[in-house]
């Protein structure tokens, strides 16, 4: 792992992995490194809060471990399950060697605690399938653990993984507790598509991400397309800008900010007009009903431009 001693170091790393930080944001993740607590990013969707944690995963060379939440999401999907067709057939070899297993028991009793012996066998390493929660907690070298849409889980499932990192250790009952050997970056992305609880919050260091300023967008596309001409981004974004304050169903994001200013590129477009803006609105918006509102206000959007 590449050492973070400062603020700037966090900055810079993902800079070279093409995210543009905010100040804001780079404090919270160098804190969260140093501190060894789990960060809960919150913001619209399409803000960059997953990006973060996958391109910080690959400034410092960590290996990445995704957990992808969903309503009903249980033990088996996000902690470990146990191999059960690994385990039948075992079991079907145990049966064709039952006697060499009994061997010269004397009676039933003496038969049945031997058979009860191999049980543990059974609910070993050997048949556990570790899923990403547990995946992280064994793993040697440290990783990057990104639990995204935490807020789309059952309320349930979410104590649960308060517990884990309040102790960065899981129990399973057959093994016994493991302790992470080296504690995750962790991260939790939220959308607000419920309210989290307040010791989870509490838990976490909390970060909103919102729509960048028109500044901070502008070097994002800079940093994506270097050869792009200035006045060109410059009116794009302002043109975004406006777009996000209209009453519309979804504002654009900045990966769609980002893929507009491809489409104008590869287009050859040298200026936005309200027959680009047409062409390529379905590149912006994805709902007719946006679209129709987009076009009302061309001149508007445009005029910001």
């Amino acid at each position: 792992m590449k050492k973070v001693e400062s603020v700037e170091d966090v900055t810079n790393i993902l800079a070279k992995q093409g995210y543009v930080s905010s100040e804001e944001i780079s404090t919270i993740v160098y804190l969260a490194i140093k501190m060894k607590r789990p960060i809960l990013v919150e913001g619209p969707a399409g803000v960059g809060k997953t990006e973060l944690a996958k391109s910080l995963s690959r400034a410092l060379a960590l290996e990445l471990i995704q957990l992808q939440c969903y309503e009903g999401l249980d033990e088996s999907k996000a902690i470990y399950e146990w191999e059960y067709a690994k385990q039948l057939l075992y079991t079907q070899i145990l049966k064709e060697k039952i006697n060499d297993v009994i061997g010269d028991s004397s009676d039933l009793n003496d038969s049945i605690k031997k058979l009860v012996g191999l049980e543990d066998a059974f609910f070993s390493d050997h048949f556990l399938l570790p899923r990403p929660l547990l995946k992280s907690i064994r793993s040697e070298k440290q990783t990057v653990l990104l639990i995204d849409e935490v807020d789309k889980s059952d309320p349930e499932f979410e104590a649960y993984l308060l517990e884990v990192l309040s102790s960065n250790e899981i129990t399973i009952p057959e093994i016994g507790t493991l302790q992470a050997k080296e504690i995750p970056i962790v991260f939790l992305t939220s959308n607000n598509v419920r309210d989290l609880s307040d010791a989870l919050k509490r838990r976490c260091l909390n970060l909103y991400v919102d729509f960048p300023t028109e500044e901070l967008e502008a070097q994002i596309v800079k940093s994506k397309f270097p050869h792009i001409r200035d006045e060109l981004v410059d009116k794009l974004v302002k043109a975004v800008h406006a777009i996000r304050e209209l009453e519309i169903k979804k504002k654009p994001s900045i990966s769609e900010t980002i893929d507009w200013a491809e489409s104008l590129l590869t287009l050859q477009v040298e200026d936005i007009t309200p027959k680009e803006l047409q062409q390529t609105l379905g590149i912006l918006s994805k709902y007719k009903t946006d679209m129709d509102q987009i076009m009302q206000n061309s001149d508007k959007v445009l005029g910001a431009a």
